[in-house]
């Protein structure tokens, strides 16, 4: 069996390189579209928590002795 020429040898390495770059652009692919999902539920989780401050706040100007007064008066 006759040794690979060097021209043999560089196609299996390009045919290797290519490989690797296509299984790296579907890893691309897929932590963008996970960077995309997680991005929507931290936004959602934020909107959510700033609704829950704002009830929390609410409910906590309702409570007795919770009257806003200026400094000094009470």
């Amino acid at each position: 069996m006759a040794s690979p020429t060097q021209i043999e040898l560089i196609t299996e390495r390009v045919e290797r390189l290519l490989v690797r770059y296509q299984e790296q652009q579907r890893t691309n692919a897929l932590l963008s579209e996970q960077l995309t999902l997680l991005t929507h539920e931290r936004d959602s989780l934020k909107s959510r928590l700033s609704a829950a401050r704002a009830r929390v706040d609410a409910l906590l100007e309702r409570l007795p002795g919770n009257a806003t007064t200026p400094k000094g008066e009470a």
